[in-house]
């Protein structure tokens, strides 16, 4: 997919909008919410045969029990079909890192989901990604990637009919071929040895290590501008990823190139460089949003990331 971009400003946001033949789905629908819980009628009919209710207003509020009953799960937008959001952390981080982008959307009234991104390799962390909607989900579903996530959700989206976009936040977007270490390569030299602790792991592939960010590289390129209390902990919390996950070149026909996509950038990211992610985000033909924050634009700037989020999830109702 490619397309031409037009800057627009949304909120003191800057945004590209490019243009693009997205993909159409079929749209499910849910059933409607009913307000009125099923316990508080039987204590009402209970309560009205204690008065002497009669037979006729008991068999009215047997025929609504019938009706709540054929009724089904509510959807999580009071009424509305809302997508389901489903967050795909990256690595060093965990969903934790998107709590108040969740707290936000679950307030708009979308259902979010955090998929425990396992880290180990990106075939079989699509794969469980995979499995996880096909199980935990129902209905139109939003990708969220962040980093490492990015490529996640780019294997693993079209796996399921039911995805309808995708947004990908400070995240890799490779192409079939690619893996993250290539990508990051080509915006200039990388030495591993300066950035990672390198940790084996039992049953590790021949040469394969757990990588850790050294504490100088996390402060000053993961976790830019977030207060240093803030940074310890995220530090200290850290989920490695293996040298193999970001050295393994992607596999699958690209999802962004059948489906909308979205992208947040922040300008002072110091894992991918700016211009990378214009060039990822420009490629995959998705509508460019820029903030100013560090690589977790998604803990430095909530707000506007879950304002793309809800972009991208209006975006499905014409799908």
């Amino acid at each position: 997919m490619s397309g031409t971009e037009q800057d627009t400003t949304v909120d003191g946001r800057t945004t590209s909008s490019p243009t693009r033949d997205a993909a159409v789905h079929p749209r499910r629908h849910r059933r409607p919410e009913s307000r009125l819980a099923v316990g508080d009628l039987l204590h009402t009919a209970t309560r009205g045969r204690r008065r002497g209710l009669t037979a006729v207003v008991a068999g009215v509020i047997t025929s609504l029990l019938a009706i709540i009953g054929l009724a089904g799960p509510a959807s999580a937008g009071g009424g509305h079909d809302e997508p389901t959001v489903v967050i795909v952390h990256g690595a060093w981080t965990d969903a934790g890192s998107f709590s108040d982008v969740q707290q936000r959307l679950q307030k708009r009234g979308y259902t979010v989901l955090d998929f425990a991104n396992p880290l180990r390799s990106l075939s079989g962390d699509s794969a469980a990604l995979a499995s996880f909607l096909q199980h935990r989900t129902s209905g139109p579903v939003v990708l969220v990637g962040h980093s490492y996530g990015g490529a996640v959700i780019t294997e693993a989206a079209t796996s399921d009919p039911d995805v309808r976009a995708l947004v990908y936040v400070d995240a890799f977007v490779p192409e079939k071929g690619e893996s993250l270490l290539a990508l990051l390569s080509s915006a200039g030299p990388v030495d591993p040895s300066a950035l990672f602790d390198m940790v084996p792991y039992p049953g590790a592939p021949e040469g394969d290590v757990d990588l850790y960010l050294q504490e100088a590289a996390f402060h000053a390129t993961f976790a830019n501008g977030l207060p240093r209390k803030e940074r310890d902990d995220l530090y200290a919390r850290q989920r490695p990823i293996t040298f193999s996950a970001v050295n393994e070149a992607a596999a699958n026909e690209p999802a962004w190139k059948s489906l909308p996509s979205w992208y947040v950038a922040g300008t002072e990211d110091g894992s991918i460089p700016l211009e990378l992610q214009r060039r990822m985000a420009s490629r995959a033909g998705a509508e460019l949003t820029t903030v100013k924050a560090g690589h977790l634009a998604m803990t430095r700037q909530p707000t506007a990331v879950a304002k793309v989020i809800e972009e991208a999830a209006a975006a499905t109702d014409h799908s």
